[in-house]
């Protein structure tokens, strides 16, 4: 399907009216990536179904990107840091116009180039990312460049929380915000699972918030299934004048399917033909839609 230029609401109505035509288009990423995750490869669900509100805001109402030139100079730049979640993030550019849906039946498969993580191969993706901690020094400089070619332009990167684990993420916060670079945005995926269990279990990270304030950076925190929500705080940024913006997103590993939700079980799977029909059928039953 041909996506619809990105809109830049500036009203509750216009909010109201995006965040319910966006939420069909969550629909049908998240039957993307019930599809792929039918297939022999599997998938990284979980992940992907807690992000997709966050990855559809982004790429239909936020990001200034095209998909007829995916290497303008003067585009938004975005990094999926939590590059396992790829069948997520290929759904998205599929929808929107990167590349062919007909394509997406391909994944994992021999020759393919959409592959477990993503490739810079793939039209709209920027840098090659799944091993965890390492996308927001990626998206500092990202940002850094826009500001040094004097381009109005931002870099978002999204996080998982278990990625907040790794030494190299807090090296970046440092830097960003000494840098003072206000042209980057980050977002977390908070939804509190990680492959062996809660996140909090391995490495408890509460106080989030006050922790990203206490390194220079503006915090905002939100519901990451709110679509509405989400357009109206990414496209504000930057929301402080020298300061990096973080914006932590509540979420639900699975979201929508309610074999898989809230469960680590949900974070790599391969699903059955009988599991593949229920996660259709859940996707499609209005009560059970996302908001």
């Amino acid at each position: 399907m041909t996506a619809p230029a990105a809109l830049l609401p500036r009203t509750a109505e216009d909010l109201a009216e995006t965040a319910e035509a966006l939420a069909e288009t969550a629909r049908r990423v998240r039957e993307h990536v019930v599809d792929m995750c039918a297939g022999p490869e599997g998938g990284h669900l979980g992940g992907a179904f807690s992000s997709t509100e966050i990855l559809t805001a982004l790429y239909f109402a936020v990001l200034n990107v095209d998909p007829a030139a995916p290497d303008d100079p003067d585009r938004d730049r975005f990094v999926l840091s939590k590059g396992h979640a790829a069948v997520g993030l290929y759904a998205v550019l599929a929808e929107r116009g990167f590349l062919p849906t007909a394509e997406l039946a391909g994944y994992g498969r021999p020759g393919t180039r959409l592959m477990g993580h993503p490739v810079r191969a793939v039209p709209g993706v920027e840098m090659p990312t799944g091993s965890l901690g390492h996308g927001l020094a990626l998206a500092c400089g990202f940002a850094l460049g826009q500001r040094l070619d004097r381009r109005p332009a931002r870099s978002f990167v999204l996080m998982g929380d278990g990625e907040l684990q790794e030494g190299s993420v807090w090296e970046a916060a440092i830097a960003a915000a000494s840098l003072r670079l206000d042209n980057l945005v980050a977002v977390i995926d908070r939804n509190g699972l990680q492959l062996t269990g809660p996140t909090d279990g391995k490495a408890p990270m509460e106080q989030l918030a006050e922790r990203w304030r206490s390194f220079g950076w503006a915090v905002r925190e939100t519901d990451g299934h709110d679509l509405a929500a989400l357009v109206e705080h990414l496209s504000a940024a930057p929301w402080e004048p020298g300061r990096p913006g973080l914006l932590i997103c509540r979420t639900v590993k699975g979201r929508g399917v309610p074999f898989l939700e809230g469960r680590p079980a949900a974070h790599y799977v391969t699903l059955s033909a009988r599991n593949h029909a229920r996660a259709r059928a859940a996707l499609r039953t209005p009560a059970r839609r996302p908001a």
